[in-house]
C-alpha cells in the first residue's frame, strides 16, 4: 500500500526529527500533534497541526485531540470497500496510511516510589492506544509504528518498494502495536491494583515479547525460551549464549549479592550459594567465599557488588566458572577473563537488578502461583533477643551476615557463618537437623572452625536437636524465626548451652 499520508504522535521522541524529514522528502504528508508538532515546526519539517486536519480544536487539556472520527475513519475504513469509500467520501474523511506513535511514559513514571496516584493517571494514554489498534486492525491498508527502533526499517521498506509497505510487513508492525497496548493495559491496572489491593484481583494476566531462543531447557530433550526484558537487567559482555539454567543462576545470584551494601563476593551452583565472603578487598572477599566449598563451585556462578578488579579475576580465573557477573569489569580484568573462551562475562545493571519485580511467578499443573518476592527485612534485631544471654556485637554481625544469605538457600536451609563470610551451609534437606550436619561436615572438610559461629536457620527448629548439635559444633549464637510449639525447650537448650538467640518472626522457605 503506497503512503501518502501520515500521522504522527510521540512521547518518545529518539530519532523522530530524522525520520520525519526523510518521511516529508518522499513527498509524504504529515499531520501531527502537540508536542510533536511543535517540534517539526522548530525543525522546519512539514507538517499539518491536527486541528487543521480535523477542523475541531484540541480541548480538555489536550486530552481530547485525537479521538475524531476524521483521524479514526481514515485509519479503519476498508479501502477496497465500496459502501466504506462512499461513506468516507459523504463525511470528508481521508484517510491516513501510516500511524507513528508511542504512548505517554506510564510505566516509567509508576516505577518512581514517591509518584502520586493523580500524577499517574495523567500519564495514562488514551488517545495513542486507540490509534495503534485502529491502526493495527486495519493493517492490509495501514501501516502502524510504535517503536522508534523500526524507523530505519520503515524508511528502507518504503524506499525500496517507491513508497509502499508490504502486506507481511504491516502485519508484523501490527502484532507489535498490539503487544505494545496490551503490555501497557497491564502496567495500568497492575498499578492500580496495588493502589487499592492485591486481595482485590481477580484474574492475573503476562504479555511479554520473546527475548530470546534458547537452545534448550533445563535439560537437553527440553524446549525453551526467554521472554521479557531480561537484557534491561544484564548485559552479555563476552562468552557462549546463555542457556536456561545460567539465566536461572543469573537471577538466583543478583537476588543474593542484593542483601549486601559491602563489598562482597557469592559464589553459587544450581541458584544455591556455594559461599559468600565481605571485605573491602574484592580478593579477600573471594578468598573467604571460596573457603566455604572449594569442591562445589567447579562449574559456578561468580558475582560480585563492586567492580571486578584485575587481582580478583587472576584469582578466579584459576578455577572453571560458567558465569562471572559484576557492575563493571575493569579493562585488565576483562582483558584477563575473556581469554577464557566460552566464559560468560555478565555486566549486571545496578540500578535496574536492585529494582526486582515485585511479583514472583511460577507454573503450576493447571495454573500459576503469584506471590510478592521475600523482600522484608528484619529490624532492630536486638530487640528480637529471646536467651538469657545477649549476643555479642561480633555474634549479632555473624547471625545478620548469615540470616542474609540462607534466606537465598533452597529449604530446609543451615547457614553457619562469622561476621563476614558464611563457614557451613547445608540446602534442601528433608530434615533441618540433616541440612545442619551437612553445614558442618562441609565446613570440616574445607578445615573452617566454627567455635564462636552463628546458626541461622531459614524457619522454625521443630526440636532442641538441631540447636545442640550446632553448640557442640563450637556456634555460640543462633538466628531463627522462632514459632514452634517447642520454643519453649528451644529457649532453655540455648540457655543451658550458654548460646546467645533471636527469634526474627521472619521465615524464609525457599522451595
Amino acid at each position: 500500500m503506497k503512503i501518502n499520508r501520515a500521522l504522527i504522535s510521540v512521547s518518545d521522541k529518539t530519532g523522530l526529527v530524522p525520520f520525519a524529514r526523510r518521511l516529508s522528502e518522499m513527498g509524504i504528508e504529515i499531520v501531527s500533534t502537540g508536542g510533536t508538532a511543535a517540534l517539526l515546526r522548530k525543525e522546519s519539517i512539514p507538517h499539518l497541526e491536527i486541528e487543521k486536519f480535523t477542523g475541531f480544536p484540541e480541548i480538555l487539556s489536550g486530552r481530547v485531540k485525537t479521538l475524531h472520527p476524521k483521524v479514526h475513519g481514515g485509519l479503519l475504513y476498508l479501502r477496497d470497500n465500496p459502501d466504506h469509500q462512499r461513506q468516507a467520501a459523504e463525511n470528508q474523511i481521508e484517510p491516513i496510511d501510516l500511524v507513528v506513535v508511542n504512548l505517554y511514559p506510564f510505566e516509567s513514571t509508576v516505577a518512581r516510589p514517591e509518584v502520586l496516584v493523580d500524577e499517574a493517571i495523567e500519564q495514562l494514554d488514551i488517545g495513542g492506544p486507540s490509534m495503534l489498534r485502529s491502526a493495527a486492525k486495519n493493517y492490509r491498508s495501514v501501516t502502524v509504528v510504535s517503536d522508534p527502533s523500526d524507523y530505519p526499517r520503515l524508511l528502507e521498506e518504503i524506499e525500496k518498494h517507491q513508497g509502499q509497505t508490504t502486506l507481511a510487513t504491516r502485519k508484523q508492525l501490527a502484532i507489535r502495536a498490539f503487544l505494545t497496548t496490551a503490555r501497557y493495559d497491564q502496567a495500568i491496572a497492575d498499578f492500580l491494583r496495588r493502589e487499592q489491593s492485591s486481595s482485590t484481583s481477580t484474574t492475573f494476566t503476562l504479555s511479554l515479547p520473546l527475548e530470546m531462543r534458547l537452545r534448550y531447557g533445563e535439560n537437553p530433550h527440553q524446549s525453551a525460551n526467554l521472554y521479557g526484558h531480561f537484557e534491561d537487567y544484564f548485559q552479555k559482555l563476552h562468552g557462549k549464549e546463555l542457556s536456561y539454567n545460567n539465566i536461572l543462576d543469573i537471577d538466583a545470584a543478583a537476588g543474593l549479592i542484593g542483601e549486601f551494601p559491602e563489598p562482597t563476593v557469592a559464589i553459587l551452583k544450581h541458584t544455591n550459594p556455594c559461599g559468600v565472603g565481605s571485605d573491602p578487598d574484592l580478593r579477600e572477599a573471594w578468598i573467604k567465599a571460596f573457603a566455604t566449598d572449594k569442591q562445589a563451585p567447579f562449574g559456578g556462578i561468580i558475582i560480585c557488588n563492586r567492580p571486578l578488579t584485575e587481582s580478583l579475576a587472576r584469582a578466579i580465573s584459576e578455577i572453571f566458572s560458567e558465569v562471572i557477573i559484576a557492575p563493571e569489569f575493569e579493562p585488565d580484568a576483562r582483558a584477563l577473563l575473556q581469554k577464557k573462551k566460552n566464559l560468560r562475562l555478565m555486566k549486571m545493571m545496578v540500578s535496574s537488578a536492585q529494582k526486582r519485580d515485585e511479583f514472583a511467578v511460577r507454573s503450576v499443573t493447571g495454573g500459576l502461583l503469584v506471590q510478592q518476592r521475600d523482600s522484608t527485612e528484619l529490624q532492630e534485631p536486638e530487640r528480637h533477643v529471646v536467651s538469657s544471654r545477649p549476643p555479642t556485637a561480633d555474634e549479632m554481625k555473624a547471625m545478620l551476615f548469615g540470616w542474609r544469605v540462607v534466606k537465598h538457600v533452597k529449604s530446609n536451609a543451615i547457614v553457619y557463618a562469622s561476621r563476614d563470610r558464611t563457614l557451613g551451609i547445608g540446602a534442601g534437606q528433608m530434615a533441618r537437623v540433616d541440612s545442619s550436619r551437612i553445614a558442618i561436615w562441609k565446613a570440616n572438610q574445607a578445615g573452617l572452625p566454627l567455635r564462636g559461629s552463628a546458626i541461622c536457620s531459614d524457619a522454625f527448629f521443630p526440636f532442641a536437636d538441631g540447636l545442640i548439635a550446632a553448640s557442640q559444633a563450637g556456634a555460640t549464637a543462633a538466628i531463627q524465626p522462632g514459632g514452634s510449639i517447642r520454643d519453649p525447650e528451644i529457649i532453655a537448650a540455648a540457655n543451658e548451652h550458654a548460646m546467645a538467640m533471636v527469634f526474627t518472626g521472619i521465615r524464609h522457605f525457599k522451595h
